[in-house]
């Protein structure tokens, strides 16, 4: 695995998403509210058990930090999909959110406030 494996942010330039309250440059014109992407991914039994071997030893758990990228990188999909359908074409305060779904899987929320933004 290379280290194009273990990034994300994003891809699309039409929605631009920061985590800051405003975008140097830009005026904000409407704020639409919130939005956010979510996904719950579960572990296969092959990296359960990978893992569970690695912790013995000590050292990154590699399938399980490529899974949580993906999976965020998919919480950030929808975040902006959603935006994008709602007419926004910024999101402010951009962040995200993990946790444990019931013991089954990780629970990963991508969210931030939709906007309508306009170079000034």
């Amino acid at each position: 695995m290379g280290i194009e494996d273990f990034g994300g942010g994003q891809d699309q330039t039409d929605v631009l998403v920061v985590t800051t309250n405003d975008v140097p440059g830009y005026r904000v014109d409407r704020v639409i509210g919130e939005v956010f992407g979510l996904t719950v991914r579960s572990r296969h039994l092959g990296s359960q058990i990978g893992a569970g071997l690695k912790s013995m030893i000590g050292g990154e758990l590699k399938g399980l930090t490529k899974t949580l990228v993906e999976t965020r990188n998919q919480a950030m999909e929808r975040l902006v999909a959603q935006a994008r359908s709602r007419g926004a074409n910024g999101v402010l305060m951009f962040r995200f959110d993990v946790s444990e779904a019931a013991d089954v899987g990780t629970e990963v929320c991508a969210y931030g406030t939709a906007v309508v933004i306009a170079p000034v």
